[in-house]
C-alpha cells in the first residue's frame, strides 16, 4: 500500500494475518456470542433465571464498586454492566480479570524459587546514608516488584535503534554460552534477519538459544507456526500465551517486553522491538525515535529471570532451570550509582502496578525538572495529578509525545489530556520529524527510569513490561542529553493548537471513558 508522511509517498508490504489467527479469533467471538445468547434466552423464557441475572447484576456492580482497582477502570465496566442488562455482567464475567489456571500458578511458585538469592541490606542502608528518599524509593520498588539492587553494572545508553542494532550483533557475535531474547515484536526483515544469521550459527555451534515473542505482537510480523521453523535452526522457541480461541483474558495481558540476554553478564532493554521501523530501514510514521539501554554486570540476573519465568510458563514441559545461567561477574568498582531492573504486569502476578508506582515516587521527589519520554499519553487521575502536582511545585515538567501517530484513535486521546496538564503548567511537545517510540523518565540529574513502560493503560495495567530504575548512574548524563536534543526537534504545543470543534470534542470525551479498556 501507498500512504503519505509529512506529504512524502511511503510503499509499505502488509503481512496477511495466517489463518490461525483468524480462526482463534473467531472462536473467541462465537464462544462470547453463544454465552452470552444462552443466557438471554434463558432469561426471556425462564422468569425465575431472569431473577436470578437481575441478583447477579446487582452483584457484579457492587463487586466493582468495592473492588481495590482504579477507579477510571471501574466507570466503564459500571457502565457496560448498568447500560447492558445480562451483556454487560456476562462480559464482565469473561474479561474484567485475568484467571491463571493452577498449573501456571504452580509453575511461577517453582520458578521464582530456582531463582537466585541475593540480600540487599548493605546496599540500600549504603544508598540510604547517601539520600533517604532515594532509599525509600528503592525499598518500595523491590518490595513491590521482588527485584534486586545492584551498584556493579556498567550502562551503556543508545538514542536510536540504530546504535542500539550495532552493538547487539556485536555481543551477540561473542557469545559463548546461551542467548536469550524476548520481544513483543519480532518481524522477517533486514533487522530480525542479520540477528537470525547469527543465532544459527551460535546454535550449530552449541550455544543455548531461546526465544520469547508475543503472539499477538507478531500476528502480522511472523507466520503462525514460527516457533517451529526457529526448531529446525537448533533454536528454542515460543510464543507467549499463544491465542488458542479462549474466551477470557488473552487478549488483554500481552508481553509487551523487550530483553536480550547474553551468557548472563549482557543484557539489552528499552523501547526497540526487531523490526525494520525501529531502525528507521523502513519508514512508516516519519523518523522512528526509540531509546534503549545495555547492561553488563550482575543486574543482569534481574533481566534473565524475568526471560526464565516467561519462557517456562508458555512451553508445554518445564525443565529444571540451569543454575549456571547466572553467573559470578567480577565486581567493577569504578561504577557508580544504584539500578534496580524490574519486571512489571497484570494481577495476581503483580499485587501492585509497579511502573506506576515508580512513575508516581519520582515525580513526587522532583525538585528541578522533570523529563519525559512516551509515545502515548492516556493516564488515569492519579498520574495525571502527580504530574501536576510536580509543576505546581515550580518543577519544570516537560512532555515529549509523537507529532505524527502511528494509531488517530489513541492518538486523540493523548490530546485530551493536552488542556488540563498545560493549564497547570506542563510543558507538552511534539516531535515533529516523526513518531517517538521512547520511553525514558529523567528527574534532576539523578533519577531515571527506561525500559517498555509507556503512559497509557496497556502499558500500567495490562501488559506483561520492564524497566531499569536509575539513581545516578554513569548513563544519565547521556540520557539528558538526548532529551534536550530531542526537545530541540519538537515543537511545543499550545492552547490554541489543541482546540477543536464540538463533534470532535464529544468523539474524545467518549473515547477518553473507554480508554481504560483499550
Amino acid at each position: 500500500i501507498e500512504y503519505k508522511v509529512n506529504g512524502k509517498t511511503v510503499k509499505r508490504n502488509i503481512s496477511y494475518i495466517p489463518i490461525r489467527y483468524i480462526i482463534a479469533t473467531l472462536i473467541s467471538i462465537i464462544e462470547v456470542l453463544l454465552v452470552i445468547g444462552t443466557v438471554v434466552a434463558l432469561c426471556y423464557f425462564v422468569p425465575i433465571f431472569y431473577l436470578g441475572a437481575c441478583v447477579v447484576q446487582i452483584y457484579c456492580v457492587l463487586s466493582i464498586i468495592a473492588s481495590n482497582d482504579n477507579p477510571d477502570y471501574k466507570i466503564p465496566w459500571l457502565l457496560f454492566v448498568l447500560i447492558l442488562p445480562i451483556v454487560g455482567f456476562m462480559l464482565y464475567f469473561l474479561f474484567y480479570s485475568r484467571k491463571l489456571k493452577k498449573k501456571y500458578l504452580k509453575r511461577l511458585k517453582y520458578l521464582y524459587n530456582q531463582g537466585y538469592e541475593k540480600d540487599d541490606t548493605q546496599l540500600i542502608e549504603r544508598l540510604d546514608e547517601e539520600n533517604p528518599e532515594a532509599g525509600s524509593l528503592a525499598k518500595m520498588l523491590i518490595k513491590i516488584s521482588g527485584a534486586h539492587m545492584y551498584n556493579d553494572t556498567k550502562q551503556q545508553y543508545f538514542s536510536s535503534g540504530e546504535q542500539m542494532h550495532q552493538a547487539m550483533l556485536n555481543d551477540l557475535k561473542n557469545a559463548q554460552k546461551f542467548i536469550f531474547m524476548e520481544y513483543f515484536i519480532i518481524e522477517e526483515g533486514e533487522f530480525w534477519g542479520s540477528i537470525l544469521d547469527i543465532l544459527k550459527e551460535k546454535a550449530k555451534s552449541g550455544v543455548e538459544v531461546k526465544i520469547v515473542y508475543d503472539d499477538i505482537g507478531c500476528m502480522k510480523t511472523l507466520p503462525g507456526a514460527y516457533h517451529k521453523k526457529l526448531k529446525k535452526y537448533g533454536i528454542e522457541a515460543t510464543p507467549f500465551s499463544r491465542l488458542k480461541g479462549n474466551a477470557d483474558s488473552e487478549f488483554n495481558n500481552r508481553n509487551h517486553r523487550k530483553i536480550t540476554v547474553i551468557d548472563g553478564v549482557i543484557g539489552y532493554t528499552g523501547g526497540v522491538n526487531i523490526a525494520d521501523e525501529y531502525i528507521n530501514k523502513t519508514v512508516r510514521f516519519g523518523h522512528w525515535k526509540d531509546c534503549g539501554i545495555r547492561l553488563e554486570g550482575e543486574a543482569v540476573k534481574e533481566l534473565t529471570k524475568l526471560f526464565v519465568i516467561d519462557f517456562w510458563l508458555n512451553v508445554k514441559k518445564i525443565e529444571e532451570v540451569k543454575s549456571d545461567i547466572y553467573p559470578k561477574y567480577i565486581k567493577n568498582d569504578n561504577v557508580g550509582g544504584y539500578l534496580i531492573p524490574f519486571g512489571d504486569g497484570p494481577k495476581p502476578i503483580y499485587n501492585r502496578y509497579v511502573g506506576k508506582s515508580v512513575i508516581n515516587s519520582m515525580l513526587s521527589t522532583a525538585n528541578k525538572y522533570a523529563y519525559i519520554m512516551t509515545p502515548y499519553l492516556i493516564i488515569d487521575s492519579d498520574l495525571c495529578q502527580a504530574i501536576e502536582d510536580a509543576s505546581l511545585r515550580g518543577v519544570d515538567v516537560r512532555i515529549i509525545v509523537p507529532h505524527v501517530p502511528d494509531k488517530k484513535i489513541v492518538f486523540s486521546m493523548t490530546k485530551t489530556f493536552y488542556e488540563r496538564l498545560m493549564i497547570s503548567g506542563v510543558k507538552i511537545y511534539e516531535y515533529t520529524p516523526g513518531f517517538i517510540h521512547a520511553k525514558a523518565y529523567l528527574v534532576d540529574d539523578m533519577y531515571a527510569m527506561l525500559g517498555t513502560i509507556n503512559l497509557d493503560y496497556r502499558s500500567l495495567v495490562h501488559h506483561f513490561e520492564n524497566g531499569v530504575w536509575m539513581y545516578n548512574t554513569e548513563s544519565i548524563k547521556d540520557i539528558k542529553q538526548d532529551f534536550e536534543d530531542t526537545l530541540d526537534k519538537s515543537e511545543k504545543v499550545t492552547l490554541d493548537c489543541n482546540k477543536v470543534g464540538v463533534f470532535k470534542r464529544i468523539f474524545r470525551s467518549i473515547v477518553k471513558i473507554f480508554a481504560p479498556l483499550m
